[in-house]
């Protein structure tokens, strides 16, 4: 079954029943679809309507990189193939200037385009054709994974391992005291890593945790952005932090600070 016709066979079934049970975390959020498929941008942006998101979308590269100067939202849908300016290179601009999460979705089959969006700074990726269900509950994972890191009615609190720092109420991380720049997904993955220095973490449990999702078969997600981290880490004098276990996942060096403010609930 296509895409189009996939949508098309959700819509009547939604139509039947509008009442939304997926919980607060698509009521009232927004979300940008940068696609320069017009039909299934419209189908889309109808589909996320019923599942309680509110959307806008943008057809052309260069036109979306304007208008996210200006306007702001929860998460971005951002397709890779687009006219103007091509959808790497739109997450490439945005990342200098934007930290909203991104989830690129794209026609194309290879690994490269999907491992070099995560390396530039996607947050997620889902292939074409797609279950829009799916889709949506990318998106509201996303959203849970920012949220969580905004809405905690604790003290703001750190983990810290050696030089390594993260800070929850800023959602960012340093190492002696320089900015690494991470994107939320690579955030979330720090945290748990320093969290549970010395131990080795599964990357089943890095998924849920720090993803929102459980692990599927074939999903390098983890292994990108934990790539990423070492290079962000090298680049300001860590290096050999975050150890690979074969088969079983990642271990950070060291052991968690004293001065650690980590709360458990």
């Amino acid at each position: 079954m296509t895409l189009l016709n996939h949508l098309f066979k959700l819509r009547q079934q939604q139509q039947t029943n509008r009442v939304d049970n997926h919980g607060i975390e698509a009521m009232s959020s927004s979300i940008l679809i940068i696609d320069d498929d017009t039909e299934l941008c419209a189908l889309l942006s109808e589909f996320l309507h019923l599942e309680g998101f509110s959307t806008h979308a943008v057809h052309d590269g260069i036109e979306a990189v304007s208008h996210c100067r200006t306007n702001t939202y929860d998460a971005v849908v951002l397709d890779i193939m687009l006219p103007g300016m091509q959808g790497l290179d739109v997450l490439r601009t945005l990342r200098e200037f934007s930290d909203m999460p991104i989830l690129m979705l794209t026609a194309r089959g290879e690994d490269t385009d999907r491992i070099l969006g995560l390396e530039l700074g996607a947050d997620d990726y889902l292939p074409k054709p797609c279950n829009p269900k799916e889709l949506s509950a990318r998106l509201r994972a996303i959203l849970r994974r920012v949220a969580s890191g905004k809405s905690s009615a604790k003290p703001p609190t750190t983990v810290a391992v050696g030089g390594t720092v993260t800070d929850a109420a800023t959602r960012t991380a340093s190492f002696n005291q320089q900015d690494l720049q991470v994107t939320s997904a690579e955030f979330n993955i720090l945290r748990v890593l320093l969290s549970h220095a010395g131990q080795v973490v599964s990357k089943d449990v890095l998924h849920e945790q720090a993803l929102g999702r459980a692990l599927a078969a074939y999903d390098r997600s983890i292994d990108v952005h934990v790539s990423n981290l070492r290079k962000k880490l090298a680049a300001a004098g860590a290096t050999n932090m975050i150890l690979s276990v074969r088969g079983v996942g990642y271990q950070f060096a060291g052991q968690p600070n004293e001065a650690s403010s980590e709360n458990q609930s």
